[in-house]
């Protein structure tokens, strides 16, 4: 599955970027929500969101990368979120957060920064619906893939397999046509992808590309 993220698009077009999602046979539209706190960039608020809802039919997959989510929930839920995801890092309260989502009806994910280890988590996986490993240091588009964090995948996938856990897995950051079927052999559930999709004038080959690539059908 892939979720392209709107950060890689140009905002002032927004329904075009949405539609050129949906065109392409992706399956969610990614919206990076950055406050300059958590992390160094600022790119919009949950009234972005609520201004594309009525744009689209995809599944809204929402990425806070803010400091203490639990204050903006309820809002980022109103706005139309179908998934909404949370870093690790980013609060005290990460139950609770989590439980705020899920009880709004929402689809619960927890993300962690590449210096975090998959046991900061560890209390929260048989809870949360989504696990979103960051594979660049997040707050920008277009960094380069850091490929320590594989070994992340592996473990996610392991301890699922282990448990009869049902969490899908998660990459954000570097990800392309040189490294997809790596990610997904190891475990991989769904790819986001910025500027690589972007970039792409024929978006819809571009996702058969990748598709060929996974399956092992690429010329």
């Amino acid at each position: 599955m892939y979720a392209p993220s709107i950060l890689g698009g140009d905002f002032s077009r927004a329904g075009e970027e949405l539609r050129a999602i949906a065109s392409s046979g992706a399956d969610y539209a990614h919206f990076d929500v950055m406050d300059g706190s958590f992390v160094p960039e600022i790119t919009f608020g949950a009234k972005f969101i609520e201004d594309c809802r009525p744009l689209s039919d995809l599944i809204f997959d929402v990425h806070l990368m803010i400091d203490n989510p639990e204050r903006h929930i309820e809002r980022f839920v109103k706005a139309g979120s179908d998934r909404i995801t949370v870093h690790a890092e980013a609060t005290n309260h990460i139950w609770r957060v989590l439980a705020m989502i899920k009880e709004a009806g929402k689809e619960a994910g927890i993300a962690i920064n590449p210096g975090t280890p998959v046991s900061f988590i560890e209390p929260v996986l048989p809870f949360v619906d989504y696990i979103l490993v960051m594979t660049v240091n997040p707050g920008y588009g277009g960094q380069r893939f850091i490929s320590h964090m594989m070994s992340k995948i592996a473990d996610l996938d392991s301890r699922r397999t282990e448990n009869g856990w049902s969490y899908l897995i998660g990459a954000d950051g570097g990800i392309g046509k040189k490294n997809i079927k790596d990610l997904y052999d190891t475990g991989l559930d769904l790819a986001v992808m910025g500027s690589s999709f972007f970039s792409e004038d024929d978006k819809a080959s571009y996702i058969k590309e990748l598709d060929a690539v996974i399956n092992g059908s690429a010329s």
